[in-house]
């Protein structure tokens, strides 16, 4: 019997093998829930997706199209996942994205303008968006929770994290925000702050080479982050186990937050 037994829901944000929300649909269907998946519109993005949706064991999954950044496209994809399962108990929110070239050391002033909205758009206001379209549908189901992906350099300065930082810092405070106004409804709203997983997305932010091995030497537990961690941690927010917890960042980095320099 696992957590999660009876539970539905959709993960939007899978790019690949690698990246936290494939752990976190792991660990969701290990514990017997059925989750619903999106992608990037386009074919190459769909057969991407699909291979990391089927390297998961899905059986005939629902993949649908969305572009997170498009009203519209949120609108079709969540009246599609209605009709298809008519309830939702989970939503994972793992979207961030930002130009490549301005998440080096030294280059945050130069982040223009049009580049830190886009930062804001799609890594922070995808979440309400995304949130404001499960809200009936989760209301209707008795309740759920929401999920989104943060990292530390929210909190603090990490050098190359840059606009990403102002992104994900806007993202928890949207997030404490929904907590508090979907809260009547019995939908919870969480982040899970995940440490340093070498993923298609961390990759992009220069001044990361050494971080793998100094959060092995630093952190209380003495080793980096692995994607099941966060995994896990997803599956006890989603259940019922978690009833109480809302509007937090919940930390799963193997204590490195709570090192000083």
């Amino acid at each position: 019997m696992g957590l999660l037994d009876g539970k539905v829901g959709m993960v939007v944000g899978i790019a690949n093998e690698r990246s936290y929300a494939w752990y976190i649909a792991q660990s969701l269907m290990a514990q017997g829930a059925t989750c619903a998946f999106t992608h990037l519109p386009g074919e190459r993005n769909q057969a991407r997706t699909l291979r990391s949706v089927n390297a998961l064991g899905a059986s005939n999954p629902w993949l649908r199209p969305l572009d997170a950044g498009k009203d519209e496209d949120i609108a079709v994809a969540f009246e599609q996942y209605g009709a298809t399962f008519g309830r939702m108990d989970f939503l994972i929110h793992s979207i961030a994205f930002a130009e490549r070239d301005l998440l080096q050391p030294g280059k945050f002033i130069t982040t223009p303008r049009a580049q830190y909205l886009s930062a804001i758009d799609v890594s922070s206001y995808t979440l309400l968006g995304l949130a404001r379209a499960a809200h009936p549908i989760m209301a209707k189901s008795g309740g759920g929770s929401i999920l989104a992906m943060s990292y530390y350099g929210a909190e603090k300065v990490v050098p190359g994290y840059n606009i990403m930082g102002v992104a994900k810092a806007a993202l928890e405070c949207t997030g404490r925000y929904l907590a508090s106004d979907l809260g009547v409804d019995k939908i919870r709203v969480n982040i899970i702050s995940g440490g340093y997983l070498r993923t298609l997305a961390s990759s992009a932010v220069g001044g990361t080479g050494k971080m793998e091995e100094e959060v092995a030497k630093r952190s209380p537990l003495r080793r980096n982050v692995e994607g099941s961690d966060v995994g896990g941690t997803a599956a006890f927010l989603c259940s019922d186990l978690s009833a109480g917890i809302t509007g937090e960042v919940i930390y799963v980095d193997c204590g490195i937050n709570t090192i000083g320099a």
